[in-house]
């Protein structure tokens, strides 16, 4: 086990506005049959689940930030690792537990966000993971209110002689048809609206890094397909209420353009835990191309099955 193993980061304040959020389900395709994540005014207004996953990134900003100066400092001073370029990392994989639901803002509240590593594995010429878990917590009463792990994926900075890591569990759908489809489609922008959320990494907007990085050019927040993804299991099985889900997760396993669009095939399972939640299945691909997001998984309360359905820009 690296040395870095535990390591905890100090805990740091994050504030968000009702704005951001509204902002966030805009940019994710919540749409207008879903007013509870897209108006304010609505009667049952709901900030979409995944909305922490920003939160590392954008902490108590409201104007854009440097990224890599931002993201340097996770990859500073862990023990017995060298010094990891940010400009040269990706998402491997995110699970997100949702254990109460978020206020709409944070005005008037103390949020912040308690990180440590939980591991740290050195994959030879490839690069480097770095394990990480994010919990948001209410600083004055203590209580948590999501949890992220996720891994970061280093590009070419390995070899520094550090533990290989654990076999990757894989988690396969059902071995039949999906029963539910939704396609999602991207434009030209679609990366440009969704880093106004926080996500300001230079990869995303302009094609030098993704060229550096042999992706030929900007490629799509992997976290947009992530969100998009959960959107869209939210939508198919959960009626679009984020209390009809707990956990979410997915591996980031292609690179996506901008034009191209998601298609996400959803399995039930009919496996429950004692709660009633059921473990549900899914893998998206980009239409006619790759997988982009494998080993995807939810615990959901199925409360409708939409079978097919298609967004629209």
């Amino acid at each position: 086990m690296a040395e870095a193993a535990g390591y905890e980061f100090p805990a740091y304040p994050v504030k968000w506005l009702t704005r951001d959020v509204l902002l966030f389900a805009n940019s994710i395709g919540c749409t207008r049959d879903e007013l509870q994540f897209i108006y304010e005014l609505h009667p049952n207004f709901n900030v979409f689940p995944t909305y922490p996953i920003l939160l590392p990134f954008k902490r108590s900003n409201q104007e854009v930030i440097d990224f890599y100066a931002e993201q340097a400092k996770a990859g500073k001073g862990l023990p017995g690792v060298p010094e990891l370029d940010p400009r040269k990392t990706v998402d491997g994989e995110r699970h997100m537990t949702f254990y109460k639901l978020l206020p709409s803002s944070s005005e008037g509240r103390k949020f912040e966000i308690r990180s440590k590593v939980i591991g740290v594995y050195d994959k030879g010429k490839p690069g480097t993971v770095v394990e990480t878990q994010n919990d948001l917590v209410d600083a004055e009463s203590g209580e948590l209110y999501n949890r992220a792990i996720g891994s970061g994926f280093y590009v070419g900075q390995g070899g520094w002689g550090g533990p290989k890591g654990p076999k990757s569990q894989s988690y396969p759908p059902p071995d039949r048809k999906p029963d539910a489809v939704h396609e999602q489609p991207t434009g030209p922008e679609t990366a440009h609206l969704y880093r106004l959320n926080g996500d300001y990494n230079p990869l995303h907007a302009t094609p030098e890094p993704g060229e550096s990085l042999g992706f030929g050019g900007a490629i799509i927040h992997g976290l947009y397909s992530w969100n998009t993804a959960c959107h869209q299991l939210l939508k198919l099985l959960g009626g679009s209420d984020p209390a009809n889900i707990k956990e979410f997760a997915a591996r980031f396993a292609s690179p996506v353009k901008a034009g191209d669009t998601f298609v996400t095939q959803v399995w039930k399972t009919g496996k429950k835990d004692a709660e009633g939640w059921e473990d549900v299945r899914f893998v998206t691909s980009v239409k006619g191309g790759k997988v982009c997001l494998s080993n995807g998984r939810a615990k959901m309360k199925v409360v409708g099955l939409k079978k097919n359905e298609r967004s629209k820009l």
